[in-house]
């Protein structure tokens, strides 16, 4: 199938997802963060939604963490590599992403088509897997499946901001119930926290590291070689491998550090 680029009608549709209420169910509600699910009637893959209240982190610095890929590995403890295939338009890039699996659970990996908009006083950054040639899937990882991933970012005025995640992945696999519980109790709030805590020490950090280059805000900045979005296919769930997953016991993997709350 094709690829699009989002519009302006794909962002307001994310931006409505995150902030209804209706269908969704919390799931966890605790110091400052909530997290919701959604089971869709037509997809086997549930949709998850986080929020955090950031008080004290201006909307701008939040969206300049979540782009930054050189401060990406600060906060976040479950990546293993990131790195930028190429842009598409000034607004829109082609990235790779692998992420670690609690053991003995196979690590995963996307290829991901991202771009992101202000949006008046809102900033939104969305994805969806993409195939791409030269990309294929890795020999030690799943390849899976981001059907719809983003986040929304409200100011609260100068000094605040409030951050949503939502995200509807395909793992390739039957994962055990007790790994997506594990997702909406541990791994997903501790995840907002972590943003939260990294974002409050970025300035700093971003005064001694390249201060002025924000290629997502300047596109002149912007390095990566050019791709035609003709290069790219829309990543279907049903072409990848699909491994069972759903008989390894919790018992076997036990929480982590970063899974501490």
């Amino acid at each position: 199938m094709p690829v699009q680029i989002p519009d302006d009608s794909d962002f307001s549709s994310f931006r409505d997802q995150c902030l209804s209420v209706d269908g969704w169910t919390s799931r966890y509600n605790k110091s400052g963060v909530t997290v919701w699910c959604r089971e869709e009637e037509s997809c086997t893959v549930q949709k998850l939604k986080m929020r955090i209240i950031c008080k004290d982190v201006p909307a701008e610095t939040l969206y300049d963490v979540l782009h930054d890929t050189s401060y990406r590995k600060k906060w976040d403890t479950n990546m293993i590599e990131t790195y930028d295939i190429g842009r598409l338009t000034v607004n829109a890039d082609v990235g790779y992403y692998s992420w670690k699996c609690p053991a003995p659970l196979k690590n995963r990996d996307f290829v991901t088509m991202r771009s992101w908009l202000p949006l008046g006083n809102d900033f939104l950054i969305i994805n969806y897997s993409v195939k791409h040639p030269q990309h294929p899937p890795k020999k030690d990882y799943v390849r899976a499946v981001s059907l719809l991933t983003g986040y929304l970012i409200q100011s609260n005025g100068t000094t605040g901001s409030t951050l949503y995640y939502l995200t509807q992945v395909d793992p390739r696999g039957s994962l055990p119930k007790w790994v997506v519980n594990r997702v909406s109790q541990f791994v997903g709030p501790k995840a907002m926290r972590k943003i939260y805590k990294a974002s409050l020490k970025y300035p700093e950090w971003k005064r001694k590291h390249n201060p002025t280059l924000k290629p997502w805000m300047f596109p002149e900045q912007n390095t990566l070689p050019s791709i035609s979005v003709s290069e790219l296919t829309l990543q279907r769930a049903d072409s990848l491998e699909n491994i069972d997953e759903s008989s390894i016991s919790q018992e076997k993997t036990p929480l982590s550090d970063d899974e501490e709350t």
